[in-house]
């Protein structure tokens, strides 16, 4: 079985005003961008042509948008953890963020299927 090229636990996904998850995953794995719940149910997924990623300008902190097959989502990495220890993270000082991670693993994985 083949390893995830990006997974991230404990993202805040919600949809809209909607919360849906506050600790679930995002996987890209096998060509396909998959959001879980913390129990592994699967919330979205669609493949990798079909989905657009960006860094959520409006928000502060590590936070992205996914559109997955037309179906936007905000991303918030990062929501387990207290503001104590997210603080540094905003700054930049703990190398990439996991917004950037994101956003380049989804690039990088649109390129090779291209």
């Amino acid at each position: 079985m083949a390893e995830p090229e990006f997974t991230a636990t404990g993202v805040r996904i919600g949809r809209l005003l909607r919360s849906l998850t506050r600790a679930g995953e995002v996987r890209i794995k096998g060509g396909r961008l998959e959001l879980l719940t913390s129990y592994g149910s699967e919330i979205d997924s669609a493949p990798l042509k079909d989905v657009r990623a960006g860094k959520a300008w409006f928000a502060p902190g590590d936070r992205a948008l996914a559109d997955v097959g037309g179906r936007r989502y905000l991303l918030k990495y990062g929501a387990d953890h207290d503001a104590a220890t997210a603080l540094p993270r905003l700054g930049g000082s703990n190398g990439p963020s996991t917004t950037r991670r994101f956003v380049e693993a989804v690039r990088r994985a649109r390129g090779r299927l291209s």
